[in-house]
């Protein structure tokens, strides 16, 4: 089921136009209120993860981390015995 923009313009509360339409005739104040409006606007979609699902993200955000820096760390050894093999051992 494909959804036309102009659907979703009608079905959505219409924020961004509004501030487009506004944004003219607004003065700077109204402007900061209309962005900290919406700012609260987008803050009540946020989901907050339950505690299995924090967890896990949790766990492959380190596992990534790991697995980089251990793939800096072979890139690292590499590059210093490519050094090494060039221009020999300093002194």
């Amino acid at each position: 089921m494909r959804v036309s923009s102009k659907e979703i313009d009608e079905t959505g509360d219409g924020l961004v136009e509004r501030a487009k339409a506004d944004r003219s005739k607004r003065s700077w104040f109204g402007r900061i209120v209309l962005f900290i409006q919406q700012v609260f606007s987008e803050l009540k979609k946020v989901v907050t993860p339950t505690r299995k699902e924090l967890i896990n993200y949790t766990l492959v955000v380190l596992g990534f981390v790991v697995v980089m820096m251990a793939l800096v760390w072979v890139l690292d050894q590499a590059f210093g015995w490519v050094t090494v093999f060039i221009f020999g051992t300093p002194g």
